[in-house]
């Protein structure tokens, strides 16, 4: 007998998840209600306490700020790691944006990866506390994440970081942001990135995928989730579905997506959003951007929390080494 979420055995008998996920599965869940504030602010209660922060690394630095973004704007508080007693400065710099479905999440979710990540590549990591909906819709979280990527590039040198080796990063909603945040610095004329890490992204309102309408009860991600997260990101004011939505916000509507950076993109096999991460993928490459792309078999959303498995150790390890060669560091193999 299987002991876990509605749906359990289901998911193990329609979905050909790969083996080493199967004890974590039954401790998953499928569905959770996202229908007002007040519940959503009960998951990240839940969240934060099953996930509570690790113990922090000792060959890493670790600084919190407060940026200051639009006037009219609230500061965003932003966290800084860097390895102790590394390379000298100047060091490549990364802005991190964490995933949620644009509810959900922090930079303490983060912490634990973004200090592996300081450590073995030796750079400097710059983490975004951006604002969450549905108390602050779409463009607040978009508007936090560029100006922590203004705020990097203007302050590179006192940061340590090499202004020319820039990149931004995410998962999940992360990975959306990270997209439309490389979007709007190029429309902008802003900080020129040099990569972009796009791990399971969260890319479009229309949700009208094959893998989105197929996956209804996956784990952790589904269709009625997505519509939950991009009914309380676009607002009341941009219905989905209805009229016009900004690229900024749902990249996949970007008629244009040439002269963005370099880019890795990641998507997961049983996942809602596995085609929407393929799809721009695809346009970036046609448009002549360079992209690496990849597809984790037996996968689905956040499988990679099972850190011992075999796909999210290959996940990890890819990770690594094409942020290397993305931010400049090919001559390093360790």
């Amino acid at each position: 007998m299987h002991i876990g979420p509605p749906g359990y055995d289901r998911h193990m008998s329609d979905y050909a998840y790969d083996p080493d996920f199967e004890k974590l599965l039954p401790f998953l869940p499928t569905t959770q209600d996202f229908s007002t504030a007040e519940k959503i602010q009960k998951v990240r209660d839940a969240r934060a306490d099953m996930f509570p922060p690790p113990a922090d690394r000792e060959d890493v630095v670790k600084e919190d700020w407060q940026i200051q973004a639009a006037e009219t704007d609230p500061k965003v508080p932003v966290r800084v790691y860097r390895k102790k007693d590394g390379r000298p400065a100047p060091r490549p710099g990364l802005v991190e944006i964490h995933g949620g479905g644009f509810m959900l999440g922090s930079i303490d979710m983060i912490d634990a990866w973004c200090q592996l990540m300081a450590s073995a590549l030796d750079i400097v990591i710059v983490s975004v506390e951006y604002r969450l909906a549905p108390e602050d819709p779409f463009p607040a979280g978009l508007e936090d994440c560029y100006a922590a990527l203004c705020w990097t590039a203007k302050n590179a040198s006192e940061l340590g970081i090499d202004a020319s080796r820039i990149g931004i990063a995410g998962q999940s909603a992360g990975g959306g942001l990270a997209a439309g945040t490389a979007l709007a610095a190029r429309d902008r004329g802003g900080p020129k990135l040099c990569f972009q890490l796009l791990e399971i992204p969260e890319l479009d309102d229309r949700l009208d995928t094959p893998s989105m309408k197929a996956f209804t009860d996956t784990p952790l991600w589904n269709h009625p989730n997505a519509i939950w997260s991009w009914k309380h990101y676009l607002g009341p004011d941009h219905p989905r579905g209805e009229g016009e939505v900004s690229p900024y916000a749902a990249p996949a509507r970007a008629e244009d997506v040439s002269g963005l950076p370099p880019a890795y993109v990641s998507t997961m096999e049983f996942d809602p959003l596995r085609d929407e991460g393929l799809i721009y993928a695809t346009r970036m490459l046609q448009a002549g951007v360079s992209v690496e792309l990849h597809s984790y078999a037996g996968t689905f959303h956040g499988s990679g929390l099972l850190a011992e498995a075999e796909p999210s150790k290959h996940n990890v390890s890819e990770v690594m080494r094409v942020l290397r060669r993305g931010l400049g560091l090919r001559e390093e193999t360790a």
